[in-house]
């Protein structure tokens, strides 16, 4: 019998990293694939299942504003259950480490359906930072049957909570999206772009959007943006605005209107991967970004206090700043003013694979499945 798959996201950052696996099962002749959205970030995810022309069997449409945690896991439990019940797939894949990723994994569990978890195996061991991904992720793993895990360091971490089963190293599946987003002479939709790479100055993306940046750690890291501006006239700062409003309130209230600093909306993945190809600095709390950066050659430094991303401070493609002033303006500075270690972090080997993840994730789906039957088969058997 054919394997068939139920993905489940419900975020844009998961989306970006799930799309190239539905495609990749999508093309397999012996999966049956769908794929449920929770819609979690709603205007957010709907941009990147445009680009990557993934139509969504499911929609569980959850998304109100200021919904909390609690409310966003019954929605999606409640959804979900449902879907589990009618389709009664083989197997359930979630990914990272999202409150959809979470609810996606117990609904399953409830049901005992397997469930595979993409980008396994990630941790910062403060269970407060990410908040909640930390958790979430930790449970997840002790639900998930098969642990899809992007780095060996994932799997050591996986492997130091005793867990031993189906461990798979894939390389992060946001490298196969690049196949899909990224391409020479690009034009971008937003027209501003490309009159701000043509104009001749050092471009610096700044990404922030977490929970526990909210407040004064992001007043700090606004204030940094702000000075490092000032102290480098050949610097542009362009940053997409998230769309919480606790977060845009803050970084309008101290960046907006000021000399050669941009706030724009969100840019769907195909601006922002462009964008990124030419830029010539990241600073941003994202787990994404950390990743996506080193392919293109373009250091990061990592505006939170840790990072589960350890493999890019280590290959020195990112250098985790925390979220004081003084250090963030320190570090921005020493990169921007010093060529060689600019240009060790530039050129540093990108630690997040190779761009074949999906494949390598579908494989191994394959051959759980034709073991899985082989068992059936043998019990039914009387073997």
């Amino acid at each position: 019998m054919g394997l068939k798959v139920l993905t489940v996201f419900g975020t844009r950052p998961e989306a970006i990293k799930m799309c190239p696996v539905v495609k990749c099962l999508e093309e397999n002749a012996d999966i049956t694939s769908l794929v449920c959205v929770t819609s979690q970030h709603k205007e957010m995810l709907d941009q990147v299942l445009r680009i990557f022309h993934v139509v969504p069997d499911y929609d569980l449409d959850i998304m109100q504003q200021r919904q909390t945690i609690s409310e966003i896991t019954t929605k999606i439990l409640e959804g979900l259950t449902p879907i589990l019940k009618i389709e009664q797939p083989d197997i359930v894949l979630v990914q990272g480490d999202t409150t959809t990723c979470l609810a996606s994994a117990l609904a399953a569990f409830y049901r005992k359906i397997p469930v595979g978890h993409v980008e396994a195996g990630l941790r910062s061991y403060d269970r407060y930072s990410p908040f909640p991904e930390e958790i979430n992720r930790r449970i997840t793993s002790q639900i998930a049957e098969i642990h899809f895990a992007p780095t060996k360091e994932n799997v050591c971490n996986l492997l130091q909570e005793n867990i031993h089963d189906r461990l798979v190293i894939t390389g992060n599946t946001v490298i196969d999206s690049f196949k899909y987003t990224v391409r020479p002479g690009y034009q971008f939709k937003n027209k501003f772009l490309s009159k701000l790479i043509r104009s001749g100055k050092r471009l610096i993306i700044v990404t922030v959007h977490r929970r526990e940046s909210i407040g004064e750690p992001l007043k700090e890291i606004c204030s940094a943006v702000k000075e490092i501006v000032r102290m480098h006239k050949d610097v542009e700062v362009i940053c997409p605005v998230h769309l919480n409003p606790a977060v845009r309130e803050i970084i309008y209230s101290i960046l907006d209107q000021q000399e050669r600093i941009y706030l724009v909306e969100p840019l769907d993945v195909e601006d922002m991967h462009n964008l990124m190809c030419k830029c010539d600095l990241v600073m941003t709390d994202s787990g994404g970004l950390q990743e996506e950066a080193p392919y293109f050659h373009v250091p990061v430094i990592v505006l939170r206090n840790e990072t589960e991303r350890q493999e890019a401070v280590k290959a020195n493609t990112a250098v985790v700043a925390g979220v004081e002033r003084k250090h963030i303006v320190d570090i921005a500075n020493k990169i921007l003013t010093n060529d060689i270690t600019y240009r060790k972090m530039a050129l540093a080997e990108n630690p997040f694979g190779d761009g074949y993840a999906s494949e390598r994730i579908v494989m191994e789906l394959l051959q759980w499945h034709a073991r899985r039957e082989g068992n059936k088969l043998n019990v039914e058997g009387g073997v």
